[in-house]
C-alpha cells in the first residue's frame, strides 16, 4: 500500500480579502501561518514523516510546506518545485473580489468560474502587470506555456502528466511524499485519482491548511482518503470555501 499527503496552502492574503489569486504570488496571512503549524502538528501526531516534497513556485504553498516540515523536524528533505502545480490561472478575474462578482453576475456564474471543469473565463491581457511572462519566476517557460486564463480542464492537463512523470516513480520507489499546492491544482489531481466526473468535481472543495491523506493499492488506485482534522474544524473550513462565492448581503 502507498500513502501520499496533499495539502492546500494556508489562508493567503487574497483568500482573506476574497479575491481571485491565481498565479499572483500573494503571501500567507497570520491565520494561514497558524493553519500550516496546525497541519504540521496533526501530521506529526498521526505519525507521518516525509523524505520528499513537491510544491508549486508560489510562496503561499512554499511557506506552508516549510512550516509543516519545521513542525516535523524535516526541514532538510528534498523539495521539488514546479509551476505545473501552480494554482489555476484566473485570467482577467485575478485580483477581483468574488462576492462583488457574485453580486454583479450571480452566484451561479461565479461558481462556474471557480469550479466549472471546462468553463471559459476572460483572458488576462499581456499588458497587465499580472502577466506571468513579466515575472522572473517563469523566465524559463516558453510563451506557449504561459496561460492567459485556465479552467480546471487546463489544470488537469498540466498536473496529471507531472504526476505521472515526476511523482509516480518516486512514490513507487517507496519515497514518503507530501504535495503542498493550491486548491485547483489539488482538485485536478483528486479528479484524476478518484476518476471523478466533471459534475462531481464541481462540488468538491479543498479547505486551506488541512491535510488530505490518500491510501492507495499497488496500482495507485485509492483505497481510502480522508482529511486529517477534527470534524468540526473541517466543516467550518469547507463552509468558508463555499461562502467565498456568495454575494454580499
Amino acid at each position: 500500500m502507498y500513502k501520499i499527503v496533499l495539502i492546500r496552502h494556508g489562508e493567503s492574503v487574497w483568500n482573506k480579502e476574497n479575491r481571485f489569486a491565481g498565479w499572483v504570488d500573494v503571501d500567507l496571512t497570520e491565520k494561514g501561518i497558524s493553519e500550516a503549524h496546525r497541519a504540521g502538528k496533526s501530521l506529526k501526531d498521526a505519525g507521518f514523516s516525509f523524505d520528499l516534497a513537491f510544491t508549486s513556485v508560489l510562496k503561499r504553498a512554499n511557506k506552508t510546506l516549510d512550516i509543516i516540515l519545521g513542525e516535523l523536524g524535516e526541514q532538510n528533505i528534498e523539495v521539488r518545485k514546479s509551476w505545473k502545480l501552480n494554482e489555476r490561472h484566473y485570467g482577467a478575474l485575478q485580483g477581483l473580489n468574488k462576492s462583488d462578482m457574485a453580486t454583479k453576475y450571480g452566484e451561479d456564474q461565479v461558481k462556474l468560474w471557480r469550479r466549472g471543469y471546462d468553463v471559459l473565463i476572460p483572458p488576462l491581457s499581456k499588458d497587465s502587470d499580472m502577466y506571468p511572462g513579466k515575472d522572473p519566476l517563469y523566465a524559463d517557460l516558453k510563451e506557449s506555456e504561459i496561460p492567459l486564463s485556465e479552467n480546471l480542464k487546463d489544470v488537469v492537463n498540466r498536473v496529471v502528466p507531472y504526476w505521472t512523470s515526476d511523482i509516480v516513480p518516486q512514490l513507487k520507489g517507496s519515497r514518503k511524499i507530501i504535495i503542498a499546492a493550491s486548491g485547483n491544482s489539488l482538485r485536478a489531481l483528486v479528479k484524476y485519482l478518484d476518476d471523478m466526473s466533471e459534475a462531481d468535481i464541481v462540488e468538491f472543495n479543498m479547505p486551506t491548511g488541512i491535510p488530505l491523506v490518500y491510501e492507495m493499492d499497488g496500482d495507485l488506485k485509492p483505497i481510502k482518503k480522508y482529511f486529517l482534522a477534527d470534524e468540526a474544524v473541517l466543516k467550518q473550513a469547507l463552509e468558508s470555501v463555499v461562502n467565498q462565492g456568495k454575494a454580499k448581503k
